[in-house]
């Protein structure tokens, strides 16, 4: 529960824009080479006792590209380790509270116009947004409402080069009542929207828990997924043997197919964090 309000209250701060600061590049460590079919990250909030410098140094070391989830005034930050902010928060709402409901559409505007243009200032391809929960309201109606709101903020997006994000979550244990809980509703209100910079984040724990079936949905869906996440089922851990997803396999299934963008591991370490994340990003490194 810990974690999961860390990152909330990481989205509750995103909604105000605080400027880009400048960066310094500093000497890096030995990196180790990967392969490059996939091009892995790491979620800061999972590693919230962890200087965010600190973070970046070992991420960079590792071969990682960058760290997923920042706040407008951290997106430079991982510049100074060779390394982008891979997604980063920008107003798009909260886990509750964002697209499905048409009060929230012209806060996330305001937001987006903010911050997407400080997005791709920071070479940040990504921001991140939310269905919001149910509250009694038809995933019809939720899927009209959020794209709504996805339309009328597209064009931002279009003109800095950055992709939205709509974040596919599990409803049944950690999110629930959240709507965008299943691929097909998200994959349709991605394809109304019909924007290139317009896509899923398709966070593989998460829909392992609702759907399974993972190789088979990213395979034929991966035009609308601009983003994944990982994260051991059950428990959201380590990506290893007492873990229910073929990690290995997963990867090479993505790596087979047209994606050009990010997997952030996004996973909450039992043991040495830095140990685990490097485990992982061997793990996926196909």
């Amino acid at each position: 529960m810990g974690a999961q309000f860390s990152r909330r209250d990481l989205l509750k701060s995103s909604l105000a824009g605080v400027a880009v600061s400048g960066f310094s590049p500093l000497a890096l460590p030995e990196t180790i080479a990967r392969k490059g079919r996939i091009r892995q990250s790491v979620c800061q909030w999972c590693y919230r006792n962890t200087p965010l410098d600190e973070l970046a140094r070992n991420a960079a070391s590792m071969g990682l590209k960058g760290i997923d989830l920042l706040r407008p005034d951290e997106y430079d930050i991982p510049r100074r380790y060779g390394l982008i902010c891979t997604m980063g928060y920008g107003g798009g709402g909260d886990i509750p509270n964002a697209l499905n409901r048409l009060e929230n559409h012209a806060a996330i505007e305001e937001a987006f116009r903010t911050n997407i243009p400080r997005a791709a200032k920071a070479a940040v391809p990504s921001v991140i947004t939310f269905s919001g929960n149910r509250a009694g309201m038809s995933d019809e109606e939720g899927a009209r409402n959020t794209i709504t709101g996805l339309n009328r903020v597209k064009k931002i997006a279009e003109d800095h080069g950055v992709t939205i994000c709509l974040e596919l979550l599990n409803s049944k244990r950690d999110h629930h009542d959240y709507m965008c809980d299943h691929t097909a509703w998200g994959v349709h209100v991605i394809e109304e929207v019909n924007s290139p910079n317009v896509k899923l984040l398709y966070d593989i724990y998460h829909m392992q828990i609702m759907e399974g079936d993972l190789i088979a949905t990213i395979r034929t869906n991966i035009q609308r997924i601009g983003h994944f996440h990982t994260g051991g089922v059950p428990g959201r851990h380590e990506l290893d043997g007492s873990q229910e997803i073929q990690w290995d396999g997963v990867m090479r299934a993505i790596a087979e197919t047209t994606f050009q963008g990010y997997v952030a591991h996004e996973f909450i370490p039992t043991g040495d964090p830095f140990a685990s994340l490097r485990k992982a990003a061997d793990l996926c490194d196909v």
